[in-house]
């Protein structure tokens, strides 16, 4: 064999030998990463709300919602589409785009220190600080965020401790890293932000009945959405799903299932108490819609009949009267 021949072919089978191991670490990685998205299979919405539509087109109609920072089940992943399932088990397909994959535990926003919105909206920041550049983003109420500053807040107690007893100079290092009324946040895209913390409620609590009707009247006024299911705007049921969500009972997502559910016992019209949920159509069988008592013959609701807006209507008026067909109450566990 020609010497120069022998030389000139180590570089080459070196290379080779190096691509093949480079190749073969590459789809090491990628099957290990499939691996995990398939035991898992959860995923995170990283837009302020995504639309679920019926179909893998935004030309088709809008099923549900689901809000920043949800965590969804993957049905189907189909290039830019992809079916997921909300935590009320409705399903729908959303842009892809709108993802993120979640590789491991249970979850975005699932555990440890948590904060929720607790404002109408709520603007998100790169910086402590409201005039340097527009908000990162702007997310509805009710969405969940993993707390950088709750996380942490044992270890500055400890910083705080120690600088007291170094007075002086310590004391003007803690002063310089404070970012009073502000919370840092690790948002579902894998940054880092600052939400005020005046927005926000640190471990929720399911409210009582009385506190859930006045939360939904804090969204008088804001316009219906059909397929709503935030803030941004609600449709009937979204709406009392909302209020029902907020006392720590996850309801179905539709009219029609939310009073076939057997989380609700029936209740008679004279005996209607505030929190119980009322159901409207031609028949039991064919509900269209629902709204809350909340006393006095009065119940909230969000409809398109008169001003399409979330508002307070009487039961006795028309056409409500003549449409109830179904009062429920939640069961108490």
């Amino acid at each position: 064999m020609n010497l120069s021949v022998r030389i000139s072919t180590i570089p080459l089978m070196h290379f080779h030998r190096t691509g093949h191991l480079a190749l073969r670490n590459i789809v090491l990685a990628l099957l290990l990463a499939n691996a995990a998205l398939a035991v898992t299979n959860t995923q995170v919405v990283v837009v302020p709300v995504a639309n679920m539509y019926s179909r893998p087109s935004d030309k088709s109609d809008v099923v549900s919602q689901a809000i920043y920072g949800s965590n969804v089940k993957l049905l189907v992943a189909s290039g830019e589409w992809s079916r997921i399932q909300t935590d009320d088990h409705y399903k729908g397909w959303i842009p892809s785009r709108h993802l993120r994959v979640i590789l491991s535990g249970n979850g975005y926003a699932a555990s440890g220190a948590i904060v929720q919105v607790d404002s109408l909206f709520a603007n998100v920041y790169n910086e402590p600080d409201v005039t340097r550049h527009k908000p990162v983003v702007t997310i509805p109420f009710g969405a969940r965020l993993e707390s950088v500053t709750e996380k942490s807040e044992a270890a500055n107690q400890a910083t705080a401790n120690q600088a007291r007893a170094n007075h002086a100079t310590a004391n003007q290092a803690v002063a310089k890293e404070s970012h009073e009324g502000w919370i840092q946040v690790y948002l579902p895209d894998r940054r880092n932000a600052w939400i005020q913390a005046s927005d926000v409620v640190a471990d929720p609590k399911p409210m009582s009945i009385p506190e859930s009707i006045e939360l939904g009247k804090r969204f008088l006024g804001l316009p219906y959405l059909w397929g709503g299911r935030s803030s941004f705007g609600f449709d009937c049921s979204g709406f009392t799903q909302m209020l029902v969500r907020a006392r720590g009972i996850n309801m179905p997502r539709d009219a029609d299932q939310q009073a076939a559910w057997s989380g609700v016992a029936p209740v008679e019209r004279k005996d209607l108490q505030p929190g119980d949920l009322l159901f409207f159509g031609a028949s039991a069988k064919s509900i269209v819609h629902t709204g809350m008592y909340i006393g006095d013959g009065q119940f909230i609701q969000d409809t398109t009949n008169g001003r399409p807006v979330v508002q307070i209507s009487r039961l006795d008026d028309d056409p409500w009267t003549k449409l109830l067909v179904a009062c429920r109450r939640i069961k108490v566990k």
